[in-house]
């Protein structure tokens, strides 16, 4: 079985497509995450991996409320990622509602 994971980038709380990894070249393609994420649920997507680009760039989690949100208005499962440097990093992402994180650099300290 393949299941398909849609993700969300998010930068000032809203969904943006870098290119090619630069913050300087960014496209605003949403300005509201939950209506994208309340889409992708209404087509019969289960889960979405939700990326805090502000707390990548920052070393801390910025985006909390944008996860606390899709979180609470949806039954989407969230795997959230981006600016998880510190255990109080985790307990935010988790209390906000992401019951799965993905970690880049700190998976490595």
């Amino acid at each position: 079985m393949i299941e398909i994971i849609p993700a969300i980038d998010i930068i000032d709380a809203k969904c943006v497509r870098l290119s090619q990894g630069d913050y300087e070249q960014k496209k605003v393609y949403n300005e509201n995450p939950l209506e994208v994420a309340k889409m992708f649920e209404a087509a019969g997507i289960q889960r979405l991996h939700l990326v805090d680009l502000d707390g990548a760039k920052a070393q801390h989690i910025v985006n909390y409320k944008v996860l606390e949100s899709i979180a609470t208005h949806t039954s989407l499962t969230i795997d959230f990622g981006g600016g998880l440097k510190s255990d109080e990093d985790l307990r935010i992402a988790f209390e906000s509602g992401a019951e799965m994180i993905t970690g880049g650099s700190i998976a490595v300290k």
